[in-house]
């Protein structure tokens, strides 16, 4: 593990082995983050929040409470997720804050926002500024605002183009993906 000296860890936070921490970061008590995690500059994390293993956050990402990033997952720089729907300084809402869920090897592009309580499914990319307020199946690439699905990638982040059997392959791994019903995919054993 390492820990830059201007990073700022607190007592009761777990940090994985291999896990770097950077300039200006902040990891609160309760948080956990798994092994050969990569924190750029001025990464918040909060109470609660829990980090796979490899799991790299670029420069100025805030992780708040109710946040939860599976292994492999990729938050790009100064992409944004909330925690309470409906915020409202004079009201005090810390006990409503909603789970966000970031599945196994989703992508999020820079400057993102992830409004709470939506769910990014197993390897789904999330274009840069999109908003995302509602869940992302699987593999599905979302754009714009708010976010809509345009496509579908591979675990290996390539756009997938289908034939017309309804098959695509990645262009890197030469995995094939199924195109199923028109609404999901799955790669081919």
């Amino acid at each position: 593990m390492f820990v830059h000296e201007s990073a700022v860890v607190d007592e009761g936070a777990v940090i994985g082995e291999g896990t770097r921490i950077w300039h200006f970061c902040h990891i609160m008590p309760g948080a956990r983050l798994g092994m050969h995690c990569n924190l750029g500059q001025n990464v918040f994390v909060a109470n609660d929040v829990v980090l796979g293993n490899n799991v790299k956050v670029q420069n100025n990402v805030s992780i708040y409470s109710g946040v939860v990033c599976e292994d492999d997952v990729f938050l790009g720089p100064s992409m944004v997720f909330t925690n309470i729907t409906n915020p409202r300084s004079a009201v005090i809402r810390k006990g409503q804050y909603e789970r966000t869920m970031v599945r196994r090897g989703a992508s999020v592009g820079a400057n993102a926002t992830i409004v709470c309580g939506s769910t990014l499914g197993a390897y789904s990319f999330v274009g840069a500024g999109a908003v995302v307020t509602r869940d992302v199946p699987d593999y599905a690439l979302v754009v714009g605002n708010p976010a809509r699905q345009v496509g579908w990638m591979s675990a290996y982040g390539h756009r997938l183009y289908f034939d017309a059997g309804g098959k695509a392959t990645c262009p890197e791994s030469k995995q094939v993906y199924r195109l199923v019903d028109g609404n999901h995919v799955e790669p081919e054993s």
